[in-house]
């Protein structure tokens, strides 16, 4: 949970300050802080911002410009509202950091399954990717409504022992 992330995030702050990196001009790529994809339990996107944030208040150093999700095998629903309500969260704390996405397959799965490899789809895919890149614009802001489907919008991207 939250503990687990914070003390990894910590690590990977120490290991900048050790290395000299300058904090000012650094992004973070973290996953957002969510149950293990075994886990039968499933939590809320508003649990999912709350612990999110509160792992990123304990670590993360004010200085460090932004922090760019990656999707970690979400669904790209479940990533954008997740994102949304990572942006929402409101608490005496702070949040000095933009809070956005760096998606891979949470932004390509509709895209790649409207395409299709075919010259023809291409129409139809530069549609989905204007449509989910509007989606989480909108949860960068705060602002999702949960109304931007997709063609594999609640599908999961999870893939086992995925290694990048």
């Amino acid at each position: 949970g939250v503990r687990k992330a914070v003390v990894s995030t910590q690590s990977t702050g120490k290991a900048c300050v050790d290395h000299h990196v300058y904090l000012e001009g650094s992004l973070l790529k973290p996953n957002m802080v969510t149950p293990g994809m075994q886990c039968t339990e499933r939590a809320t996107p508003e649990e999912i911002g709350a612990a999110t944030v509160i792992a990123l208040q304990r670590s993360v150093p004010p200085a460090v410009v932004g922090v760019t999700f990656l999707s970690g095998g979400q669904s790209e629903e479940d990533a954008t509202r997740n994102l949304n309500a990572i942006n929402q969260y409101q608490d005496p704390g702070r949040k000095p950091w933009k809070l956005s996405f760096s998606y891979g397959r949470a932004l390509q799965a509709s895209v790649l399954k409207a395409w299709q490899g075919k010259k023809e789809n291409v129409p139809a895919a530069q549609v989905e990717l204007k449509k989910r890149a509007f989606a989480n614009h909108q949860a960068a802001l705060g602002q999702y409504a949960g109304d931007v489907t997709g063609a594999s919008g609640s599908d999961s991207l999870f893939v086992p022992n995925h290694q990048y």
